[in-house]
């Protein structure tokens, strides 16, 4: 199926990581989600309750990233995406996480970590 709710670029700042100064100042999280479902419904009814709403979806990823911790960044995609699959019904979801200025020995922007599931 090629229907998609996507919410690009969601911010969140945490405390994920595996090395302890990681967990105790936090840092910045980057997300974005790909969920697929049908949108036909949606698109023939107007109505909310027949898409993906993505105040909702939103508020999932907010509630998943800002609790935890999470050591790796796969464990915290992989939650991402059975709670969206779960809660949406879809057939398919990507999830994207980075983490912004990763302690990895000098300057890098992100560490990334893509995830898709099927249902």
């Amino acid at each position: 199926m090629a229907d998609r709710v996507s919410l690009r670029n969601m911010v969140f700042y945490a405390y994920h990581g595996v090395h302890g100064g990681e967990r105790e100042t936090g840092r910045r999280f980057e997300v974005d989600v790909d969920v697929y479902i049908d949108l036909h419904p949606a698109g023939e009814t107007d109505a909310l309750e027949r898409t993906a709403n993505y105040g909702k979806m939103y508020r999932i990823v907010k509630a998943i990233v800002e609790s935890g911790p999470y050591n790796l960044l796969e464990a915290l995609a992989e939650k991402i995406a059975a709670e969206l699959r779960e809660t949406f019904a879809a057939e398919r979801v990507t999830v994207r996480v980075r983490k912004v200025h990763p302690p990895v020995g000098g300057p890098v922007d992100y560490a990334e970590v893509e995830i898709t599931r099927p249902a």
